[in-house]
This record gives structure tokens, sequence and C-alpha cells, in this order.
């Protein structure tokens, strides 16, 4: 095995952490009899010779030695090797391997992407082995197989002719599966022999074919032939997974056993659900229904309501994709993942804790049922962790953001204790004028932050949001003593200056004797956000505009913006700065020419009436601001949907003039999509910003 592996210089070659003399070590590793070998091998070559999805001289190396590896029947977890090959080869981002993540070939310099072509072309040389291994006689193998024979292997003829044979002999359910799910990604590469495909597709999705196979049939005639699919897909999806279930009996892991070792591929593998198959074959499913929203909540409930707890698991998790991608009445399955805490420790309660917590106020259909948690296990109110500061326990960071007042007695009791996780003020900030009895404890525990500390940032900040989102003026004294106490050289000194200074600007005229300290502040680093905080103060723009029409020029862009918003926050009052403006909304920079087009609508818009004129003769002034302000918005708001919040504030403040651009908001409430959907799937707090948004736009158009 491995001729002439001696005979490649690997010293000279490189991988993610330099030389690349250890690779014919993990090379033999992977054709170990020992198992803990194995693994250590192949976390090896993804941690080092395939780092990332990255591909390296080494890697190029190694081709040769890793399809004679595949190709011997001897040699154990060939099915592991394969994934990495297709992986390296690097098409639909390497979706075979152990996670490695999808590397764009057009974002990478010019050498690097030449190493990358050229793997990817070493591959389908390979690819012959592939079809032979389609009949090999590991199971394991023989599931790995299509789809490298799919991705790499360029006679669609012949592909879907070996595919054709298998489907006919094989009788594996698993492989049968992956045989399926090969056909779908066949028609979805080939279009022109698409239709013998679905034709395969369409008979392994009724009997006599199992559950589990015809789900996998159903998902992929979904995203490539749905008019395939029977008029009463989620009544047969459902009863099929039903079906599944009962047939597989108690879920248990169908993988071989491996060594419980610490290593990446390990970790990944661990985490994988225990019904790894099942949750696949609905992910698909809901995948290829995309925007039929109304069957794919209908689907999910019944994923919800299923007998098998596994199920339910499963459901609970990919229900992140369609509530965070999708648009749509989610009060039902809501209500029904909150029905999941009472199912006791493990899996499926952590699962539905950890969904409902980044779900804020759609999770209060599921309020009960986390307040019933909450209140029953005092255990879970902090979340002490092994590594790093302790965090707000998950129910209760669920409750309170969610908006329920019954978290505000049990934060009180947290904010009482010794242990007082930081990210308490941000659970606060959601909870409205219920948590108005939190300001005493919230200011005593500003007041005690130690400022010199390296962590006075992330310990003040979210205290400061929530005071200020609570308009707790009594809290002046403590936010002025951050505004002049963090010492310099303090890590993040100006950015939590600048955010006291904000929480002061929330106050409004009710903090008016901070305004002084503010005055002061005018002259400093920080002179544009204190300028901003002065005016909620004072309402004086004559003490502030010359100020932020300096700051206007800042070389810091994020100060540019800053003022720009405030000056639109002062409106007409700040026309001297409408020149400085109209050269900012034509910057090269999107989210600064948002800001300053924002700024002259406001500023400016009172002496344009009929000023749309503007548009036509490009002029600029009384008659063309509000021109410019709708050109530069409407092209934001198209060119990056995160634009879209700030732009449809903007129109709020403006009113009924903002009438050019009501088509805009009329198309974003009729889309299914969420603005911050990403087509990676679910991101940071989606559904969140995508409500506020909405809301935003509803109000927009029901006031004008």
């Amino acid at each position: 095995m491995f001729t002439g592996i001696d005979e490649v210089d690997w010293a000279s070659m490189r991988h993610a952490y330099g030389s690349a003399r250890d690779v014919p070590a993990l090379l033999w590793g992977l054709a170990s009899a020992d198992a803990a070998e194995r693994e250590a091998a192949l976390d090896g070559m993804y941690g080092a010779v395939h780092h990332q999805g990255d591909v390296y001289d080494s890697t190029l190396a190694c081709l040769p030695f890793l399809f004679e590896l595949v190709e011997r029947e001897e040699v154990r977890d060939r099915d592991e090797v394969l994934g990495l090959l297709v992986s390296i080869g690097g098409e639909e981002g390497g979706d075979g391997g152990a996670g490695a993540p999808a590397v764009d070939t057009d974002r990478v310099p010019e050498p690097v992407r030449e190493t990358y072509l050229m793997a990817r072309t070493a591959v389908r040389a390979g690819a012959p082995a592939f079809a032979r291994l389609t009949g090999d006689l590991d199971p394991g193998v023989r599931r790995a197989a299509p789809g490298a024979l799919v991705r790499f292997l360029e006679e669609p003829a012949r592909v879907l002719d070996l595919l054709r044979e298998r489907v006919a002999v094989e009788r594996d359910d698993r492989v049968l599966v992956a045989l399926t799910e090969s056909l779908g990604l066949f028609a979805h590469r080939h279009p022109g022999q698409a239709r013998h495909a679905v034709t395969l597709l369409t008979g392994l999705s009724a009997p006599p074919y199992g559950p589990g196979q015809r789900l996998a049939a159903l998902g992929q005639l979904a995203g490539c032939a749905s008019d395939r699919l029977p008029a009463d897909l989620v009544a047969t999806a459902v009863g099929l997974l039903r079906d599944r279930s009962r047939e597989r009996g108690p879920c248990r892991s169908e993988e071989p056993e491996r060594p419980a070792k610490d290593t990446l591929v390990g970790r990944i593998r661990r985490l994988r659900p225990s019904d790894e198959e099942g949750s696949q074959l609905l992910r698909t499913l809901h995948s290829g229904l995309g925007d039929r929203v109304r069957d794919r909540i209908a689907l999910l409930e019944g994923q919800l309501t299923s007998p098998d707890p596994t199920d339910r698991c499963n459901a609970v998790w990919m229900s992140t994709g369609l509530l965070h991608g999708w648009r749509g009445d989610y009060h039902r399955p809501v209500a029904l993942i909150g029905a999941q805490l009472a199912q006791g420790k493990g899996r499926l309660r952590e699962a539905a804790v950890s969904v409902l917590s980044d779900l804020f106020d759609l999770a209060a259909p599921a309020a009960d049922e986390l307040d019933a948690l909450v209140g029953a296990h005092s255990d879970l109110w902090v979340r002490q962790w092994e590594r790093g500061a302790p965090t707000l326990g998950e129910p209760l960071k669920a409750l309170a953001r969610s908006g329920d007042p019954r978290a505000v007695p049990v934060l009180a009791f947290v904010l009482a204790g010794p242990v007082v996780p930081d990210d308490l003020g941000d659970a606060v900030v959601h909870l409205g004028r219920a948590a108005v009895p939190l300001a005493p404890a919230l200011r005593h525990r500003l007041a005690g932050t130690a400022l010199h500390s390296p962590e006075a940032y992330p310990r003040a900040l979210p205290l400061l949001s929530a005071l200020g989102a609570l308009g707790d003026a009594r809290a002046v004294p403590e936010v002025l003593r951050v505004v002049l106490g963090v010492p310099e050289g303090v890590r993040s000194r100006d950015a939590l200056v600048a955010a006291a200074v904000r929480t002061v600007g929330a106050f409004g005229p009710a903090a008016l004797d901070a305004a002084p300290v503010l005055r002061n502040l005018l002259r400093t680093e920080w002179a544009g956000v204190a300028a901003d905080a002065l005016w909620s103060l004072e309402g004086d723009a004559d003490a502030v505009r010359p100020v932020l029409v300096r700051e206007l020029t800042n070389e810091d862009a994020p100060k540019r913006r800053a003022a720009a918003d405030a000056l639109a926050r002062i409106g007409p009052a700040a026309r001297p700065a409408l020149p400085d403006l109209r050269l900012m909304a034509r910057s090269s920079q999107l989210w600064e020419r948002m800001s300053a087009a924002c700024a002259l609508w406001r500023v400016g818009g009172d002496d344009d009436a009929g000023g749309l004129r503007g548009r036509a003769s490009g002029v600029t002034g009384a008659g063309g601001d509000v021109a410019l302000a709708v050109s530069v918005l409407r092209a934001s708001w198209r060119e990056n949907p995160h634009t879209r919040r700030p732009i449809a504030d903007c129109l709020a403040a403006v009113g009924p003039a903002s009438e050019p651009l009501h088509d805009l908001l009329h198309a974003e409430l009729a889309s299914p999509r969420r603005h911050t959907a990403s087509p990676a799937g679910y991101a940071g707090h989606g559904a969140f910003a995508d409500e506020g948004l909405l809301r935003v736009c509803r109000e927009v158009l029901a006031g004008g």
C-alpha cells in the first residue's frame, strides 16, 4: 500500500501548521486497524491538511493515497475518507466532509485559486472509483459513493444508469436514502436529463418503499419537481414520519461504535442529532417547500406533535430555519415548542429552551411553560461556565426577552444575589415599564462596577442600556460616574463613555443637571454623542449644531454617521447643515449615504413641498433634497437589506410625506422571506430584527 509515498518530498510542502512532514503518518493512520488511530488521523487531516476547507500542496499530494484507501476493502471507515475526498474536491461546498466550510474560489488570490482548481480536477479524474464503490460490500461506502459520483463523474448518462441500477438492487434502507438524495442532486445539476431522475424519484416516493425512503423522495421532489408531490403532502409526510418512528423503535445511533476521543471530528459527530437521518429527511423537505410557509408550518406542527420525542427534538431544532427565515403565523408551533419544556431534563428540553431564547416576543405563546420552568428550577436562573463569566440562564432569559412581567421578581432576586450575570441588563430592556421596580438594584449594580477593570465595558454596558430603556433619570449620578471615571488605557474606554453619554441623552430633560458635563465633552473625542445628548436635554439647536456639522467631516466613519443621525433628530432647526449633508449623501460608503439621506429629508423636507420635481432636473437645494434622499434611500434599501430598519424608522419620522417610498414598504410586507434571511440559514436574532421592521412598516402605512 502507498507505493511511492516515501519518494514524495513532504518536508518541502506545507499545511495549516507548517511543514507537511507529518502527513505520511496521518495517511498510515487512516489505514490503521485501530479505531482510535483512525479517528486521530482523520482529525489531523481535517485540522491541518484540509484546515477549514483549505487546500495546500500537501493536500494535492495526498489525493492518490486517499483514492487508494477508499478502494481497499480491508480498510475501515472508508466512508469517512470518501467524505474527505468530496470536501477536498470542493463541489457543493464539500458537504460530504466533517463540516469543512465551502471556500469561494472567486475570493482568493490567483495562486491559491489555482490550487483549489487543481484539487477539483484531480478528484474528478479519480471519479471512476466512485462508480465502482456504489456496489461496495460496505453499506457505509455505498451510502457515501452516490453523492461523490454525481458531483465528480462528468458523464451524466452513465451516472444516471448507475443510480438506476443501484436503486433496483439495493436493499439497505439507508443506502436507498442516499441514492434518492443523489437523484435529487443529479436533477439540479443536469436539468436536461432531470425528467429521468424525477421519474425514479416519483417511484421511490410510493409503496412498496419504506417510510424513510418515501420521505427522502418527497423531499427531493419538493426541490426539483413540486408538481409531482401529492395533493395531501403534509398529511402524507406526517404519516410517513409516524410510520418511520414506529419501525425504528427507541432511537439509538446507527453509526458504528467510535472511540470517545476529544477530536474535532468526534465533537462534530457528537453534536449531530441522535436520529441524524430523520432530521435530514425532514430538513430536506422543508427546504424544498421554500416559500410554501403554510405547508411548512403544518408540517412542523405534525412533527412537534409526534409521539416520538426524538422526532419532536428534531422538529424543535429545525424550526429555527423556518422561524428565522420566513414570515408567518407561528403562534401554534411556538406553543408546541413550549410544551416540550415539561418533558424533563434532557436534549428535548434543552433544544426548546435554546430556540425560545432567540425568539424574543415571538416566544410569548410559550411564556406560561417558561414561567413554570423558571419557577420550578432556581438552578436554571444563572448559568455558571467552566471558563468565562456567568450568564443569565436560558429559560429566564427567554421569559424576559418575551416581555413577560413574570420575569421581573426573579430578576430582582438574581440582582440581590451573590452572582449577577453581566448580561442581565440586556434582558431587562425587553420588559418595558414592567421592569421599573428593578431600577434601584440596577443603579446600585452600576455604582459598584469597577471602572478600572478590563471587564468594565461588558459589565457596565448592559446596565446602561437597561437604565436608558427605563428612562430612570435618578441614575444620572451613577451614569456620570462612568462618563467621568473610566481611566485611560481601560479596554473599550471610548465606547463605554459614549454609551454612558447616550444613556444620559435617553433620560431627556429630566437629566438637565447633567448638561454642564455634556457641554465640557463638546471639545473631546465624544463631541458628537455629547451634542446629541445635550440636544435631548435642552433642545437648543444653536448650541449643538456647529459641533455636529464639524463631526460630519470626522476621520471616523461611525462618528460621521452618528452626527448625521443626530442632525436628523434635530430636524428643520439644523438647516445650516444641508450643504454638508448633500455632499455626504453622495459618499462612496453605503451606510454613510443612507444616514445623510435620512437627515436631508428630515432637516430639509419642510422646504421641499413638491420637491420631487428636482429629480428630473438633478437640482439639489430646497427643491431637490427630498428627491436626492428618496433616490439614495431606495437604492440603499435594495442594495443591503440591513439598511431597511433604519430607513423605515426614517420614514416613520417623516410621516405622511414618506409616501414616495411606500411601495418599498408594501413590497416588504408582501414578501414571505425575512429581510435578515441568509442563504446559509439561521443567523443571529433574525426573527426579532425582522418583526421590528414589519411593525414599523405597518405603522408608517397606517399613518400615511
